[in-house]
C-alpha cells in the first residue's frame, strides 16, 4: 500500500495520488486529490468524472458460452458438480483485460476429475486473464468438458438475450465496467482569506485496470467528448435570433502568443485521443501500435505514403484513416 501526506500548493492547481493500496486481484483502491479549485469547480469535476468514471470506461467479459449435448441452461451434467446455470454465473464473474477491438474466441478443454480454473481458458495473446485461481467448474468424475467462449470488449452493463439458444449456446449478462464504485468529497483549502476547495476522488476497481489508468482513461475519455465544441467555427453557426449581441472581450495577449497557445492546445488535444477510440479493424489497429503509433498525435504526424509501409497496411485502411480523421476531427493527412 502506498500513501502520502497531503500537501498542495494553494497557488497551482495539482493532482496527486495519496493513497494507493491492492487488496486482492480482483479489487484495487486509489485516493487522489485535485487542488486548488474555486468554489463551485470542485463539485463540477466530481460529478463529471464520477459518471465517466462508471460509465465511459471500456472492459473486457466473456459474453457467450457454447457446449454441445447441453440440453438448456438449468440442465445438470453427469460428472459435473455444477449445474449448466452455475458455469455461466461462474464465468461470467471471470476479470479480464485486454486491448481488444469487437469480439474474440476463446476454449476451454479439461478432463476430470479435478477442478477448472480461470487458468484452463485458451484465450488470444492480447487477453489477460488476471485472476487464474477462479473456479469455473468441479469434475467428479473422469469426463472430458470443452466449452467455447465469446469475448467481448464493450462498456456499461449488457443484459443477455434468451434467443440464438438452438444451437446449444448461451449469452451472459456482461459487466463491462472496470470501475467498481467512485466516491468524491470536497474540502476547503487554503487560508481564511481564500475562497479555494479540494476535491478528493476514491475509486475501486476490479483488477483489470489500476485507478490511476481508469481516471486517466476517463479524463481522456471526457476530453473526447468536448474537442467538438472547440472544433465549430464561428461562420458556420446558425442562429434563429438574429439580434446583435455585444462582441466578446478581446484577449489582452500578443497575437504571435495566441497563435502558440492555440498550437499547444491542439497538440495536447491530439496526445489525450488514443487510436483505440477510432474504430478501427483489429488488424490496422495492431499495425498502428507494433509501430508505436498509440495517440491521434502520432497517427498525423505520419503522411500516406508512410502508412503505406507499415506490415500488412493496404490502400483501403488508408482512405479508412483518411476519412475517420476527416469527418470526425476535420484533419487532413497529407500524401507525401
Amino acid at each position: 500500500m502506498v500513501r502520502e501526506q497531503v500537501r498542495i500548493d494553494t497557488q497551482t492547481l495539482q493532482w496527486k495520488c495519496v493513497e494507493s493500496r491492492a487488496d486482492s486481484k480482483r479489487l484495487s483502491y486509489g485516493r487522489f486529490i485535485l487542488a486548488p479549485l474555486l468554489k463551485g469547480q470542485a463539485d463540477t469535476i466530481g460529478i463529471a468524472m464520477r459518471r465517466a468514471l462508471l460509465g465511459e470506461i471500456e472492459g473486457t467479459c466473456i459474453t457467450r458460452a457454447k457446449s454441445e449435448k447441453v440440453p438448456h441452461e438449468y440442465s445438470t451434467i453427469v460428472g459435473i458438480q455444477e449445474s449448466v446455470h452455475e458455469i455461466l454465473m461462474n464465468l461470467k464473474e471471470i476479470i479480464l483485460r485486454s486491448n481488444l477491438y469487437g469480439t474474440c474466441e476463446a476454449v476451454i478443454c479439461a478432463k476430470g476429475p479435478g477442478y477448472i480454473t480461470a487458468k484452463d481458458i485458451i484465450a488470444p495473446p492480447f487477453v489477460e486473464i488476471i485472476d487464474n485461481t477462479q473456479q469455473i467448474a468441479s469434475l467428479t468424475e473422469p469426463i472430458e468438458l470443452c466449452i467455447q467462449l465469446q469475448i467481448e470488449r464493450n462498456r456499461g452493463y449488457v443484459i443477455k438475450r434468451s434467443n440464438n439458444t438452438q444451437d446449444g449456446s448461451y449469452p451472459i449478462d456482461a459487466i463491462f465496467m472496470p470501475v467498481r464504485n467512485v466516491n468524491y468529497s470536497i474540502h476547503s483549502c487554503g487560508t481564511r482569506y481564500e475562497n479555494h476547495e479540494m476535491l478528493f476522488l476514491e475509486i475501486w476497481t476490479n483488477g483489470s485496470l489500476t485507478p490511476k489508468e481508469a481516471l486517466q482513461e476517463a479524463t481522456r475519455n471526457l476530453i473526447d467528448l468536448f474537442i467538438p465544441f472547440l472544433q465549430t467555427e464561428e461562420e458556420n453557426l446558425h442562429f434563429e435570433n438574429k439580434s446583435p449581441m455585444l462582441p466578446l472581450r478581446p484577449s489582452t495577449l500578443p497575437e504571435k502568443l495566441l497563435v502558440h497557445r492555440r498550437k499547444n492546445y491542439k497538440k495536447l488535444a491530439l496526445k489525450s485521443i488514443f487510436i483505440d477510440q477510432l474504430d478501427l479493424p483489429p488488424r490496422v489497429y495492431n499495425s498502428l501500435k507494433r509501430s508505436n503509433i498509440s495517440t491521434l498525435l502520432d497517427l498525423v504526424t505520419n503522411s500516406q505514403a508512410d502508412l503505406m509501409k507499415l506490415e500488412h497496411f493496404r490502400i483501403e485502411d488508408v482512405k479508412r484513416i483518411v476519412d475517420i480523421l476527416e469527418k470526425r476531427f476535420g484533419l487532413d493527412l497529407p500524401k507525401n
